[in-house]
């Protein structure tokens, strides 16, 4: 069973609901979730929030707090976790934002740089990753990240 049925399987057993707020990953892991049949029954929304403008507009992150601390930040990974799970009316809200490159990087922040938030009702995980290769593999790796952070999640607080 690949993670993402096992997130599925989890996930509909006791009756939650999920959303995505993808910025590098173009909704990769919206796609990954949605190519498993009947998860609709789990996978409300899948927000691909490129632009800074969009992270504000439909996720309610401050442009204040993306020009203070940068898109690519613990705090708007948070905060767009939390925009998804609000504005979807969701259970658990995944939110992806990173530098999949070839341009972009800084040396604070380089290329295959990438945080993630995860926010339920019994709180809020961000995380820091720093992923290597090309476009491709970096968003790659994040997705395979993403499913993990999220089934590691549900085994822990529903096995």
């Amino acid at each position: 069973m690949t993670p993402e049925e096992k997130i599925g399987a989890i996930l509909q057993s006791k009756s939650l609901t999920m959303g995505f707020a993808e910025s590098c990953t173009g909704g990769l892991l919206a796609s990954r979730i949605t190519d498993i049949p009947g998860s609709s029954r789990y996978f409300m929304a899948g927000l691909v929030t490129y632009g800074n403008g969009a992270k504000t507009k439909f996720l309610s992150v401050p442009e204040e707090i993306i020009v203070k601390n940068g898109a690519v930040s613990a705090i708007v990974a948070e905060l767009m976790a939390k925009g998804v799970r609000d504005g979807a009316g969701v259970d658990i809200g995944l939110s992806i934002t990173g530098i999949a490159g070839p341009t972009g990087g800084s040396p604070e922040k380089p290329v295959g740089t990438v945080f993630m938030g995860l926010v339920t009702q019994e709180g809020v995980w961000v995380e820091r990753f720093l992923f290597t290769g090309d476009r491709h593999e970096i968003r790659r790796q994040a997705t395979e990240a993403a499913l993990r952070i999220l089934l590691n999640y549900l085994e822990e607080r529903f096995s």
